[in-house]
């Protein structure tokens, strides 16, 4: 059993059986009392937070942390006082990877390196957790899917949003058949002149970086669909611009601090407010040159600030898709159109002021009446996602899984897929079939 998780063995036997027996036997007692060795890549906010000072505080006596790493020196050092830890720091992957013999790689670097990692975490024995989008590009995810099929490592996608109680309420609906069969879904997305701008003032706005929102952002909400249409995507047509951001604005400088238009300019922010944004960027910025307040009308942005999607399922669903980054409210708006009536939901998010103390889920059947259920919020991020998400990994990883919220490497791939297959479907007008893009071949129920 030497080096097999408990996980890994019950996934290789296959069998329920094999299940009962080990949580029974002396050795699953041993594994079960062995900390997992994390090693953490990536010590921005996302890593710091999520994934280093929230594990360590809620989950030390199941979790050790053997490393950190990132490329800026600087922000590793605060990064090692803010989560809490007294391991090494290391500003090389492979020297980490050496020193600390980590079990499980968590993976929160810019979004087009998380296959560098994530692959070669897996040919050293590892198992990874990584930050969605799973990378970006196909070619990308072909690397990542080729090697875990090699290597036979655990893949974990962190999913949260499948895990918030509003979500997963509308996810069994669904599975009870409430509104019948599904045969179309209406989704667009919000996000505020706030938090939208905010993607254009960090690498984010550059596609080589993050892939465009289509992938970056897009990627939870394109995940949402596969698991609620338990389908997979089988083509793509989208249109996307680039009309309020980047060269399309009246001034530009490098970044706010400094700017002489900062007056003038909605869009300005003071990142010397936050305390923590300091410490991990601005005082670290003459490492790596990363300026976290970027210019949101720099001319070197490149990706689409309003996008729009048709998807196609291999179950026949046909799904209207928006997003739109410079509304003056954030949230989403989603209808599920079935044989039997339609389900629909209007969240706001990022307004607590003026946010009722649940979120609503509206169903009408067909001539029949209307039913409002009221689903109260979650606590912590994500509407509760981020917390429920994070013991389903690290406290009790075999737990039953009734919603299948758990997700691995082919929902990580189909969820980026339409991302990538709209984005290409951008530049070249034409649809894109999402079986042109890897090995992998959609399929009417997800597997």
């Amino acid at each position: 059993m030497e080096g097999i998780t408990r996980r890994a063995f019950i996934q290789t036997t296959g069998t329920a059986a094999a299940s009962t027996l080990i949580a029974g036997s002396v050795t699953g007692q041993m594994l079960q009392r062995e900390r997992m060795r994390v090693a953490l890549v990536g010590t921005g906010v996302r890593g710091t937070g999520m994934w280093g000072r929230s594990l360590v505080r809620q989950y030390s006596d199941v979790v050790e942390f053997v490393g950190l790493c990132d490329i800026n020196p600087g922000r590793l050092a605060y990064a090692k006082e803010y989560i809490g830890v007294d391991c090494p720091v290391f500003t090389d992957f492979e020297a980490m990877m050496e020193a600390g013999r980590p079990d499980t790689v968590i993976v929160t670097t810019v979004d087009s390196t998380h296959h560098q990692y994530i692959v070669r975490a897996m040919e050293l024995g590892c198992n990874v957790v990584t930050e969605k989008p799973m990378t970006t590009d196909a070619e990308k995810c072909q690397a990542i899917l080729d090697t875990q099929a090699r290597t036979r490592k655990d893949l974990v996608v962190t999913f949260n949003y499948r895990y918030s109680p509003h979500r997963q309420r509308m996810k069994a609906l669904l599975m009870e058949d409430r509104i019948g069969r599904v045969t179309s879904v209406d989704f667009h997305w919000y996000l505020d002149v706030y938090h939208g701008a905010d993607y254009f003032r960090r690498w984010h706005g550059k596609e080589q970086f993050g892939g465009t929102l289509f992938v970056h952002k897009s990627t939870h909400h394109f995940d949402l669909l596969n698991w609620w249409l338990e389908s997979e995507p089988e083509e793509v047509f989208a249109y996307g611009e680039l009309e309020y951001y980047g060269h399309n604005g009246p001034f530009r400088h490098t970044h706010c601090r400094g700017c002489p238009h900062k007056d003038d300019c909605w869009h300005y922010t003071d990142i010397t407010r936050s305390d923590r944004l300091i410490n991990l960027y601005v005082n670290h910025e003459h490492h790596d040159g990363y300026l976290r307040d970027g210019c949101v009308w720099s001319d070197e942005i490149n990706i689409y600030d309003k996008m729009a999607a048709q998807i196609r399922y291999a179950n026949g669903v046909q799904v209207s898709y928006s997003c739109t980054t410079y509304s003056p409210y954030e949230g989403y708006r989603i209808a599920f159109n079935g044989t039997r009536g339609r389900m629909e939901a209007w969240v706001k998010e990022r307004q607590p002021w003026e946010a009722e103390p649940y979120d609503e889920i509206r169903v009408t059947d067909n001539f029949g009446d209307t039913e409002l259920i009221q689903v109260p919020h979650g606590g912590g991020g994500h509407g509760g996602g981020d917390q429920r998400l994070r013991d389903r990994i690290f406290r009790d990883p075999d737990a039953p899984d009734p919603y299948r919220q758990a997700a691995g490497s082919r929902d990580g791939a189909m969820s980026i897929l339409i991302g990538v297959a709209a984005r290409e479907s951008v530049k070249s007008g034409e649809p894109v079939r999402i079986a042109s893009l890897t090995s992998l071949k959609p399929r009417a129920v997800r597997p």
